[in-house]
């Protein structure tokens, strides 16, 4: 079945309203981290001096690479540690921050989960309505998600500056890059989202569980608690990490077309901006829309792949099943997996969007999806996850390829392998590919060994090509900082919890640190004046190459 015209127009709608916020995003976050006036300054300016003297930080004083780098690991060391502490004591979180009596977490899962957080993953190996308390998801899980996509984005902005400064030794200041990055863009932002959340119906409460009696006569449990407060910055920070297990397909997290569409849009909102700060920064913003160009022709190859695969549905269905109503449900396509109120295209759409950003959140199930409509969730993820990608981890990926790519392309025509008037030599090349590597070892090494042992295929689910899938995901997810499951692999065990948790920490701090080393390299060159022998990077040809 082709794509309806109607799943068309709701790609198209998505992006151009995309489009129309990239811009005034992109200037706002470049005038936050170049330390220019806001219409917000008056409001944190007061609160930002507060932090730094409370802190004892120069707000003046920039930092090399290595300080940068050491500030942000520090940084995660101890969020990490903070988080352990709340889901090892919620014991003691008293009725009002755990009315349901929880215990602590089991110490695996415990780890597990905090790596999970720290490092923007929020892959969840539990059931959060069922295991964490409201101080551990609000002062732990929600903090983790405004810190960890912070860290993210102060990572991509020095990233940027180690392109676009001229023979400069400092990359900025990674304690004032957060401190900025919280205050005047996740805060801000994340009250006005989650306000607008609850209007449409998303509880935010600090109630005790309600107990009701079904038509049918079956005592029920309903879930509640401060679920707004969180559901918009998973969305906005690309984290993903679900207050209820049912994560964003559950009516209290999303309950609408609205609410779906407006979560879509926070994902990407980031992300998009970023690519024109790159380009504003770098004093060419014709850099940065290509680059934006770059991610939007890959996620709407991914959209237009996986919709008509879920339309079309699971065609060796519609074979095997000589009776009507087989037939008739596979006219409608695969609904198995998706939720009523959004069908397949708000679905596929929304599992395309939040794979290519290192988002786990989902309002369907990958396991239900058709081989193909499943293939692309993985796809995106293993790409790198810079279709677009996580808040600040998409830009530094995209532009590690891009580096590449010049270098490559450029000797291949026997052009100067330069970026943005910066020559690329042999230890940026060296930096860039140690970074590039790192994920698809990490993802086949976690997969292979997972596999092989039963330990690892006891957990699956499925057997067979489907049950490798299974394990595959996990540690694509769970490498690339995405969070989102594949479903069918019981992944709360202790080689799972300490393995996933292996491949979280590597996946997003191994890759960073070449990163930032390049930056390093970057920020000292000096900026050659472009000539005959330039590689252009602003045109048609830059995006095919």
């Amino acid at each position: 079945m082709p794509i309806t015209p109607n799943s068309v127009i709701q790609v198209l709608i998505y992006l151009v309203i995309l489009l129309l916020i990239t811009k005034p995003l992109g200037l706002y976050l470049t005038r936050v981290f170049t330390g220019e006036k806001t219409w917000l300054t008056p409001v944190f300016a007061p609160v930002e001096r507060l932090f730094y003297r409370l802190s004892g930080v120069d707000a003046a004083e920039e930092q090399k690479w290595t300080g940068y780098t050491v500030s942000m690991l520090l940084f995660s060391l101890a969020g990490m540690l903070l988080l352990y502490l709340f889901e090892r004591t919620q014991q003691w979180h008293g009725t009002l921050f755990n009315p349901q009596g929880f215990g602590a977490v089991e110490q695996q899962l415990a780890f597990n989960t905090a790596a999970s957080f720290t490092t923007n993953t929020n892959w969840q190996a539990y059931t959060g309505e069922q295991t964490m308390t409201y101080l551990t998801q609000m002062a732990g899980l929600a903090f983790h998600n405004f810190a960890s996509a912070a860290t993210g984005i102060a990572l991509a902005v020095a990233f940027v500056r180690g392109l676009t400064r001229r023979s400069a030794q400092h990359l900025g200041n990674f304690w004032v890059d957060v401190t900025r990055c919280i205050l005047y863009i996740l805060l801000p932002v994340s009250i006005i989202g989650a306000l607008v959340l609850v209007s449409q119906g998303v509880v935010q409460n600090f109630n005790a569980y309600t107990q009701v009696v079904t038509l049918e006569g079956v005592k029920q449990v309903i879930a509640q608690g401060p679920v707004a407060s969180q559901e918009f910055i998973k969305e906005f920070g690309t984290n993903g990490g679900g207050f209820f297990n049912a994560n964003s397909a559950h009516p209290f997290e999303n309950p609408n077309v609205l609410t779906n569409m407006i979560e879509m849009l926070a994902i990407f909102a980031i992300p998009a901006a970023l690519t024109y700060m790159f380009g504003k920064m770098a004093g060419n913003t014709r850099q940065g829309w290509v680059i934006f160009a770059a991610m939007a022709i890959l996620f709407l190859i991914g959209v237009f792949v996986i919709m008509p695969a879920e339309q079309s549905g699971n065609p060796f269905l519609t074979q095997a099943g000589a009776n009507q109503a087989i037939t008739q449900y596979q006219a409608g396509g695969n609904m198995e997996g998706k939720e009523v109120r959004f069908g397949i295209t708000q679905t596929a759409l929304f599992s395309t969007i939040t794979t290519d950003a290192s988002c786990g959140a989902v309002n369907g199930f990958f396991d239900s999806f058709t081989p193909i409509g499943g293939m692309i969730p993985m796809l995106n993820i293993a790409l790198g996850e810079i279709i677009f990608g996580g808040v600040g981890s998409g830009l530094y990926g995209m532009l590690i390829f891009a580096v590449l790519a010049v270098f490559i392309a450029g000797l291949m025509v026997g052009r100067t392998p330069e970026f943005l008037g910066k020559k690329i030599e042999q230890k940026e090349m060296k930096m860039a590919a140690l970074a590039i590597l790192i994920l698809p070892t990490l993802i086949l090494g976690f997969t292979a060994i997972a596999s092989i042992l039963p330990v690892g295929t006891s957990s699956t689910l499925n057997h067979g090509p489907h049950g490798l899938s299974e394990i595959l995901y996990a540690y694509t997810s769970g490498t690339g900082n995405n969070g989102s499951a594949f479903a069918g692999l019981s992944a709360n065990t202790p080689f799972y919890n300490w393995t996933l948790a292996m491949a979280m920490l590597f996946g997003r701090f191994a890759f960073v640190v070449p990163v930032m080393a390049l930056a390093g390299a970057l920020v000292k060159k000096k900026v050659v004046p472009a000539n005959a022998g330039t590689f252009p990077t602003t045109g048609p040809c830059s995006l095919s190459c």
